[in-house]
């Protein structure tokens, strides 16, 4: 299951949302979502009561950009294409990143994303509004975390006590520098009362453990998997007592390349993760860091970049591919089978959309649908969201 990418310039007609059989794969359905932004990246899917499933994710010029905001595109139940998207924020001042759709409880369908000025990521805080109606409208934005540097990715889980589990991390600013994810950490926003109120809880030993992923396992066991920021392996940690507390994470058999990953656990209880199959070890491409192709406001002395040099380096501009998927049949300790969504040379030393220079397959959201079938969303050279159906019979 390997297909290579596509010419830049061709993915702008491709963008109608209509989901086509893939002729190279039985039981593979492709499609790239609508969207007005020349910039499309880190889509999260999740499907609302009513059978209906959303993609969410970020769109503008450029990440870091003003212009960057939160759209939403639907696929009813039964429609063989998606919707054109909603716009779910608008700030001009912000760069509104990292949307993720959470189901609560007792119904209703929560929007949450991050908001920040620039690239500063450590001045980041996360907003939320809230559909008491299915995700059909949605209320007004209001702050749900004010603690600067604190960012989102993945999904809330809820335990077996009722307790939300909302995993950040937390983009951490070094004196006199400019945030480039060296210091950033793990975390476990945890509500007791059905998201009214949340307290923090730090992961031990989590530097460049971030996008923490959680994936109950049975009764309070809980496993989590990290992207690292410096670019070795997919981390991973576990909980006992019903994500309260964690162990500091520890490399898995997977590389990671500093960028996304997410899994889920199946009905079959085999945990799927789709990730990138790269890291430092297997490219020595490198940019500065994430945000190096927007001014800054600060300037940054000699003297304090050189007193920085002994700590350990996010490292930045790991080609983002192939985009895979393993697969793990003992609680996500090992994952010895994989199979390649897309393969090409995932160039990611620049985020530039307008000039179809990025070619990375990244950013992947993976739900389980009610007949098995897998759905899958990811970040396409930075153009696009596309979207991948498997049928069960396509993942044995």
């Amino acid at each position: 299951m390997t297909f290579t990418g596509l010419r830049p310039d061709a993915v702008p007609a491709l963008m109608t949302g209509e989901i086509l059989a893939n002729p190279a794969e039985t039981g593979r359905a492709d499609a790239y979502l609508p969207s007005p932004c020349i910039q499309n990246h880190a889509a999260n899917l999740a499907f609302l009561p009513d059978g209906t499933l959303t993609c969410v994710w970020f769109g503008g010029t450029m990440e870091g950009m003003g212009d960057i905001s939160i759209y939403m595109s639907r696929l009813a139940r039964g429609a063989t294409g998606w919707s054109q998207p909603e716009k779910m924020s608008d700030d001009p001042t912000k760069s509104e990143q990292n949307p993720l759709i959470f189901k609560a409880p007792d119904g209703d369908i929560w929007l949450l994303y991050t908001s920040q000025r620039s690239g500063d990521q450590d001045g980041a805080v996360v907003k939320c509004r809230i559909s008491i109606d299915g995700g059909r409208t949605f209320g007004d934005v209001r702050v749900l975390c004010d603690l600067p540097g604190t960012f989102v990715r993945q999904p809330i889980v809820v335990n077996n006590d009722g307790a939300w589990l909302l995993p950040v991390f937390r983009c951490i600013g070094l004196p006199g520098e400019r945030w480039t994810g060296d210091a950033d950490t793990a975390g476990v926003l945890v509500s007791s009362d059905h998201g009214r109120s949340w307290r923090m809880t730090a992961v031990p030993d989590s530097l460049g453990a971030v996008h923490m992923n959680i994936v109950p396992l049975d009764g309070d066991n809980l496993v989590a998997f990290y992207r690292n920021r410096f670019a070795q392996s997919v981390l991973s940690s576990r909980s006992t007592d019903g994500g309260l507390n964690w162990s500091a994470p520890q490399p898995l058999d997977l590389p990671n390349n500093n960028s996304s990953i997410q899994a889920i656990r199946q009905k079959n209880s085999v945990i799927a993760m789709v990730y990138n199959h790269s890291n430092a070890l297997m490219s020595d491409a490198r940019r500065q860091s994430l945000y190096d192709e927007i001014d800054g406001d600060d300037e940054v002395g000699d003297t304090q970049v050189q007193a920085s040099t002994s700590r350990p380096k996010a490292v930045w501009g790991v080609p983002r591919a192939p985009l895979s998927l393993a697969f793990s049949n003992d609680g996500g300790v090992s994952f010895p089978r994989r199979i390649d969504l897309d393969t090409g040379d995932g160039y990611c030393l620049s985020n530039n959309s307008k000039d179809s220079l990025n070619r990375e397959f990244s950013y992947p959201s993976i739900v389980q649908g009610p007949d098995g079938a897998l759905h899958i969303a990811y970040t396409y050279y930075r153009r696009a969201i596309k979207y991948v159906r498997l049928s069960p019979e396509a993942i044995l």
